[in-house]
């Protein structure tokens, strides 16, 4: 360690701020990301959140409005829309995303500020929002794998070509291939064994 580092090393072994200051700007940094009634669950950047249901019980939905609050900005044009200016990499395993119910969603939200006489969305809002959220649709556990092994390389290269990184990623249906592996893994059992 050279004599330019130790003294940045001896300010951070020290601390300069309280547990209760440092609470308040991490908070401040990494505000809560999920919709209401969740909001309260202490999800911060960089965890990993499950969730599970039965088939009609929102979880996509919830999903959807939590990218739409990742992908929305702060405020617009004088209009505080509460969102976090960031990337959404979305990835649909079961391929029964509805690009057009998360479309729906985004004009309601960009028009929420408006009430009900609002009129037309804000073009350009939109067109901002939806070049911020990222999909990739995977067919089978080989695509999923080759999704996971070149997601450093993707995320960096859309942090250079959006100028902000990836702040959610979310994947839709995590078992969606495991009955299709697992039989095709028996039967390549049964197979070898003639």
């Amino acid at each position: 360690m050279n004599h330019h580092e130790r003294p940045h090393l001896q300010n951070w072994i020290a601390g300069d701020e309280s547990g209760s200051e440092m609470l308040k700007r991490v908070w401040r940094v990494r505000p809560f990301i999920l919709p209401k009634p969740l909001h309260r669950v202490p999800l911060r950047v960089g965890n990993v959140l499950e969730l599970v249901g039965p088939s009609p019980s929102a979880k996509t939905q919830i999903l959807i409005q939590t990218a739409i609050t990742c992908i929305l900005p702060k405020d617009w044009k004088g209009i505080n829309y509460g969102g976090f200016e960031h990337l959404v990499l979305f990835i649909d395993l079961d391929s029964r995303f509805d690009i057009q119910r998360f479309s729906q969603m985004l004009v309601h939200r960009i028009m929420e500020p408006y009430g009900e006489g609002g009129g037309d969305y804000d073009k350009k809002l939109y067109d901002l929002c939806m070049s911020r959220f990222l999909y990739v649709r995977c067919s089978d556990s080989f695509q999923f794998l080759q999704t996971l092994k070149t997601l450093n390389w993707r995320l960096d290269k859309e942090k250079e070509v959006h100028g902000v990184s990836v702040h959610l990623l979310m994947i839709d249906s995590i078992g969606a291939f495991h009955w299709m592996d697992r039989a095709s893994m028996l039967l390549s059992l049964k197979e070898n064994s003639r």
